[in-house]
């Protein structure tokens, strides 16, 4: 028998940044994002020899430790144990035995929300495995209490929401981490039209979001005017993006996006550098009407609306910066489960 999981990533298509906290806590945060057919994988086999294993399908990376209630960090595998570790104390189980896989279709650091997936996905395979009662929102919020809680790690709650629910949604951040999920219901053809204006690409770089993470909280714990009212139009962009693709006015992607940008630039020092800034001014300047760094910025993911027929003239005109383009389609599936008992 062998448990698999399966969780997609996102883009972050306005409102990046509001779902930290102390901002969400304080103001309230909205982010719109839509999942993509790109996705974090986990295969789950029981064992009986009183082992865990942990893999990372792709690399000669692997750890096995013997079974106990609560495993010790180990450098490269804290999101593996820390999902582990949770659910035993959670759930008040025994020591498992188990080997546990996983494998992602994007580089970590790529601002694709890919951390925040691969724990969505190995919760999931657990879920399957022990028929653990958790919902959507349950999942969601559990993986963020893993991530920023247990572990430490900086960041906000968008992704573990995206990887759950999937589909395009308006997300709201409210005090005390309550989150609200409102999945829009867009027509295929302002759906179709949009995925086929959108431009994907891969930077080639990788960055530390913790740094820019933290430096945008320090931010606003000290008040500093010019990054939070650059938040406060963030959010604003978030609503001005969905009440758009609800009225299938689409001609005021790339604008929304363009103000987003110029926002987003505003909160943390290291969000862009000079090639991001080189790679976004030659897209516009080759037809396409805005853009954004995906996720906390720093390198990665950077996508473009490009109209009309644009779209392959700004593609070449940016893999000539020495990044790649990168094929997606909408999905709106979320964290999808499944055992195979023929293994």
């Amino acid at each position: 028998m062998i448990i698999r999981s399966k969780a997609p990533l996102r883009i972050g298509l306005a409102g990046g940044g509001t779902d930290v906290s102390p901002y969400s806590d304080i103001y309230g945060g909205a982010i719109l994002n839509a999942t993509i057919d790109l996705y974090a994988y986990a295969s789950l086999e029981p064992l009986n020899n009183g082992k865990i294993e942990f893999c990372i399908d792709g690399t000669d990376k692997s750890l096995s430790v013997a079974s106990e209630n609560e495993l010790q960090l180990v450098e490269g595998f804290e999101l593996f144990i820390g999902v582990y570790n949770r659910l035993v104390k959670e759930f008040e189980l025994k020591p498992l035995s188990f080997r546990l896989t996983s494998y992602i279709e994007a580089p970590q650091g790529s601002g694709l929300g890919t951390s925040s997936t691969i724990v969505v996905s190995l919760i999931g395979a657990f879920v399957e495995w022990l028929k653990l009662p958790l919902g959507k929102y349950d999942i969601a919020r559990l993986a963020y209490e893993i991530e920023r809680i247990d572990l430490g790690m900086s960041g906000g709650k968008q992704d573990q929401y995206a990887a759950t629910f999937g589909g395009i949604n308006f997300m709201e951040f409210l005090a005390d981490d309550k989150v609200i999920v409102n999945p829009l219901q867009l027509k295929d053809e302002v759906l179709y039209e949009l995925e086929f204006n959108l431009l994907l690409y891969f930077t080639a770089t990788q960055r530390l979001s913790a740094t820019i993470i933290n430096e945008q909280v320090k931010n606003v714990k000290d008040k500093n005017e010019k990054s939070v009212d650059a938040m406060h139009n963030l959010k604003e962009q978030a609503q001005q993006m969905k009440d758009s693709l609800l009225r299938g006015d689409l001609n005021k992607i790339g604008e929304i996006l363009h103000f987003g940008w110029t926002n987003k630039k505003q909160i943390a020092q290291s969000i862009s550098n000079d090639l991001i800034d080189k790679v976004y001014t030659t897209a516009i300047n080759t037809g396409a009407t805005g853009g954004k760094i995906s996720g906390a910025g720093g390198g990665g993911f950077m996508f473009f609306y490009c109209p009309g027929v644009t779209k392959v003239k700004v593609a070449r005109a940016i893999e000539g910066l020495g990044g790649r383009v990168q094929s997606f389609k909408f999905t709106q599936q979320g964290l999808t489960t499944w055992t195979n008992n023929n293994l």
